[in-house]
């Protein structure tokens, strides 16, 4: 089982991210306060583990804050969870593809673009199918 280390909101497309405690995941939708509603994209995750192997590749330690990603989570492999159902505490999430890494990846760490592009180290998105609230802290575990 994993656990959800970080939540991250984006309040309109390119504005900086605003780092939560917690977050309300509506059904259908995505995270109140952010700016991606509705669609498969609904929400975005990051695996610390993905993280540190492209920090390690730039030679720097970075805020995964930069990865533009709407929760951090560690202990999970998303990319072997593409297609099911991830519970991060109370909410459920589908997770539909993985996400590519865009130009401000390599505004934010020369390097840090092509570091992120091995399958999954950029994170997957997802739809929310069970809403509610998420909290720093929470497991977070694939079902079935």
């Amino acid at each position: 089982m994993g656990s959800l280390l970080g939540i991250y909101l984006r309040p309109a497309p390119g504005a900086s991210v605003v780092g939560a405690e917690e977050a309300r995941a509506v059904q259908g939708r995505g995270l109140e306060g952010d700016h991606a509603r509705g669609g498969a994209r609904q929400v975005t995750l990051l695996a610390r583990e993905a993280w540190n192997e492209a920090c390690a590749e730039v030679g720097t330690e970075l805020d995964p804050s930069l990865r533009r990603a709407n929760l951090l989570v560690e202990g999970v492999d998303l990319v072997r969870a593409l297609g099911g159902v991830l519970r991060v505490g109370e909410v459920r999430i589908r997770l539909r593809g993985e996400t590519t890494p865009c130009r401000l990846m390599e505004e934010a760490r020369p390097g840090l673009l092509r570091a992120l592009a091995p399958a999954g180290r950029g994170g997957v998105y997802g739809e929310v199918i069970g809403g509610g609230t998420l909290r720093c802290g929470d497991p977070v575990e694939l079902e079935g």
